[in-house]
């Protein structure tokens, strides 16, 4: 009974949830350039470790190490790839830190200091996004996990002091190393949370398209991830700028990806199309008014022989009275998408007429054509 209910449930959420209008697919193949841009922010983001200052005795021997920061990332192998239970998973192994810091050395009544330069060798870091969608429906990094490691530290010390401070280097390169383990993971992790999701939330996921449309591409649900892509959909809606909260219902089949040999795609539905259409009905744009030269001229002979003869013989006058065409929707467009092609049909009205130059405009001729007009793409 329990799992006839829960299955019921289940049903009824799936027959309420909104159905998306767009879906995107980011593959494999486009994790590439994904992994230069991410490489560049890793670097930045690593540059701004701070290490407190490593200092000790031994002895009369006092030595201290200060202002460590480190200068630049080495990378010999990195790889990012999809992974269902972490979205976007990247890989470095092998690499080198390049770290530049103060050195201090007193023994007795004798001082030495300087600027050293040092590296961390055998960098492994290895460090996982998971994506979702958050209540406005822009997607975002709930969570980041990390390991990460230093194998050993070298650096070369010189002056008046160089066999001293190479009888500290265990200590010293021993506390470096624990300090800078400890230091990546938490810069990784605001990165992820805090820098990367405020970038995210700069994003708009309302816009408007022009000064009477806008559009909606807010998520509708978790990205979900494979090991070969990840697939977002949205709402891909439009809607008329006056009227904010207009929604037009969704009832077109799900638009469907299957391919994943190119870096992205990109599938629409009808409703994509008819939330547009409906929504500049909606504005008052589906109509097209023509007076006088703005009428081609093929037409325009063709309506005054074809409507306008009889009145022309019977008033001279009005031959060379400009000539005006409208043309309006009288209900909203509709789009049908089949595998030989998109229908996009149309319901409207034309109306003719002469508008002698002298006078005030009166209409001579009226002609309303209602049907559905047909334009294959």
């Amino acid at each position: 009974m329990v799992l006839l209910w829960a299955l019921f449930l289940a049903l009824l959420a799936g027959a309420h949830a909104e159905l998306p209008g767009c879906k995107i697919r980011v593959t494999s193949a486009a994790l590439d350039l994904v992994k230069q841009e991410g490489l560049r922010f890793l670097e930045q983001e690593l540059e701004t470790i701070t290490i407190p200052d490593v200092y000790g005795a031994k002895g009369h021997f006092y030595y201290n190490i200060s202002d460590v920061r480190v200068t630049q990332l080495h990378l010999i192998s990195s790889e990012l790839h999809f992974q269902p239970d972490q979205d976007l998973l990247l890989n470095i192994s092998n690499a080198s830190l390049g770290l530049h810091f103060r050195r201090q050395l007193l023994y007795w009544f004798l001082y030495d200091g300087g600027y050293i330069n040092a590296s961390a060798e055998g960098v492994s870091i290895r460090t996982g996004l998971q994506l979702s969608q958050d209540s406005s429906g822009r997607i975002k990094v709930s969570n980041v996990s990390c390991e990460a490691s230093v194998s050993k530290m070298n650096m070369a010390f010189g002056g008046t002091f160089r066999r001293m401070y190479n009888f500290f280097s265990t200590f010293i390169t021993s506390g470096m190393r624990f300090l800078l383990n400890q230091q990546i993971c938490p810069v990784l992790y605001h990165a992820g949370t805090v820098l990367l999701n405020s970038l995210l939330d700069t994003v708009p996921v309302r816009s408007s398209v022009d000064d009477l449309v806008g559009i909606d591409y807010s998520l509708l649900k978790d990205p979900v991830v494979s090991n070969g892509n990840l697939d977002m959909e949205f709402r891909g809606a439009f809607f008329p700028l006056k009227e904010d909260n207009w929604s037009l219902p969704n009832r077109a089949v799900e638009p469907q990806l299957e391919d994943d040999e190119r870096m992205v795609y990109v599938a629409f539905s009808e409703f994509f199309f008819d939330s547009a259409m409906e929504s500049y009905f909606q504005a008052g744009a589906l109509q097209l008014t023509l007076v006088g030269d703005k009428v081609p001229s093929d037409l325009d002979m063709l309506l005054r022989a074809t409507y306008f003869g009889s009145i022309v013989l019977l008033s001279p006058t009005v031959i060379n009275s400009p000539l005006k065409l409208k043309l309006e929707a009288t209900s909203p467009p509709r789009c049908t998408i089949k595998p030989s092609g998109t229908t996009i049909s149309i319901t409207a009205s034309v109306t003719i007429t002469l508008a002698p130059p002298m006078l005030p405009e009166v209409e001579l001729s009226k002609m309303i054509m209602e049907g559905r007009l047909s334009a294959k793409l």
